[in-house]
C-alpha cells in the first residue's frame, strides 16, 4: 500500500462541515411570532433556557432566526453519519448583494 491510498481504519472519523447563510428578514413580527411559538412548544427546554431564549428573540431577529436552525435536519438521514456535536450562532451583518464580495455566495431566489 502506498502513502497516498487510505483504509477504512485511515479515515477520518470526524470532520467539520462549516456554511455560511446570509438570509433576509422580510417580516420580522412574523419571524418573532414562529420563534416565540417554537420556544413555547420546545419541551427539551428547561425554564432557564426558555427564558434566555424568548429575551434573545425579543431584542434581536437574529435571535429569531437562531431557533429555526436544526443541524439534526441536515444530518438525520444521510447514512452512517451521526450528529456529535453542532454548535451555530446569528448575527446581523452588513450586506450588499451588489458587491463583488459577495458573488459567491448569492443564490437567486428563482432558481
Amino acid at each position: 500500500m502506498t502513502s497516498t491510498e487510505t483504509t477504512d481504519q485511515d479515515a477520518p472519523r470526524y470532520v467539520r462541515v462549516k456554511i455560511e447563510l446570509i438570509a433576509e428578514i422580510t417580516d420580522e413580527g412574523a419571524l418573532k411570532a414562529a420563534a416565540l411559538q417554537a420556544v413555547a412548544e420546545d419541551e427539551y427546554l428547561d425554564d432557564e433556557e426558555r427564558a434566555q431564549s424568548v429575551e434573545a428573540i425579543e431584542v434581536d431577529p437574529s435571535g429569531s432566526l437562531a431557533h429555526f436552525i436544526d443541524p439534526v435536519a441536515l444530518l438525520g438521514e444521510v447514512p452512517g453519519v451521526d450528529l456529535a456535536s453542532a454548535t451555530w450562532e446569528s448575527a446581523r451583518t452588513e450586506f450588499d448583494p451588489e458587491s463583488e464580495e459577495w458573488d459567491e455566495y448569492t443564490v437567486d431566489a428563482a432558481e
